[in-house]
């Protein structure tokens, strides 16, 4: 019988061992969560003669254009907001997709749910795979930036850099995972989620600087979960390293939800083949 539909009439509406080993098998089945991913960036650019390069060249066009008109219009030095901006977006972007996309990671899925038993955390990982082969295209513009102003990571930024990668991609996969479930279940989720989104790129530090902002502002700010995230990347690639708040917030983060979405797979995970 197909684990992701088990009976209705079952009794157990708590089933904490089949959640655990769902997360489980899904990380341990890599090659498939992979070639799924990178399935998904050839198919959304096939017959395009540049591919996946478009992904690099939009990127560019709206950091250079946005760095230059929104430089003049703050009137600031761009030698510090070229960077800050480059860096910011290309995080934002990232984390923006991740957060819209996911509403829908087990309902665009519902062929393979209904008629596989893979794991479900496989569709939550599919969908970083091809956001983080984005994330990594988009990165290509903001070299020239960095190189050009002098920019680079130290040593010590590297490591904080790759350990903020792996936090943002951990907070991701949870929050994630949080949202599929969600979304499978209540299809008003996707535009409330994108309204939100659309609301919190406002007022988190992207294309202003935190800096611009009273430090009553900025204390109010710093409990921003955006800006925190944000500054997981950018901060090491400006040759920083993220504060001690940043690291401590987004660790916070993560095992909060973590715990929030094992509790709630553990409920919910036999009923997901049957919401989508």
């Amino acid at each position: 019988m197909n684990t992701n539909t088990a009976s209705i009439s079952s009794p157990r509406t708590f089933q904490l061992g089949p959640a655990i080993s769902d997360l489980q098998q899904g990380l341990a089945a890599w090659r498939i969560w992979w070639a799924l991913g990178w399935q998904d960036i050839l198919l959304r650019y096939r017959r395009s003669q540049l591919g996946p390069l478009w992904i690099t060249l939009s990127t560019a066009i709206m950091i250079y254009s946005m760095g230059f008109l929104y430089g003049k219009l703050f009137k600031i030095d761009l030698a510090s907001y070229y960077p800050y901006l480059a860096t910011g977006l290309i995080s934002w972007t990232f984390i923006s997709s991740v957060i819209n996309e996911a509403n829908e990671a087990f309902v665009e899925n519902a062929g393979f749910i209904r008629q596989t038993c893979l794991p479900f955390s496989i569709y939550i990982l599919r969908l970083l795979t091809r956001n983080f082969i984005i994330f990594l295209h988009n990165f290509l513009p903001v070299l020239p930036i960095l190189i050009y102003y002098k920019l680079a990571p130290t040593a010590l930024g590297v490591l904080y850099l790759l350990f903020g990668l792996m936090l943002l991609l951990s907070i991701g996969y949870i929050f994630g995972f949080l949202l599929a479930i969600l979304g499978s279940r209540f299809r008003d989720m996707k535009p409330i989620v994108a309204s939100v989104v659309q609301i919190c790129f406002l007022i988190t530090p992207i294309l202003w600087q935190h800096s611009m902002l009273s430090p009553k502002f900025q204390a109010f700010t710093n409990f921003n979960p955006f800006f925190q995230l944000t500054q997981l990347i950018r901060a090491p690639l400006l040759g920083q390293i993220p504060s001690t708040l940043t690291i401590v917030y987004c660790l916070v983060l993560a095992l909060a939800g973590l715990a929030l979405m094992i509790v709630v797979l553990a409920r919910s995970r036999h009923r997901i083949a049957f919401w989508v």
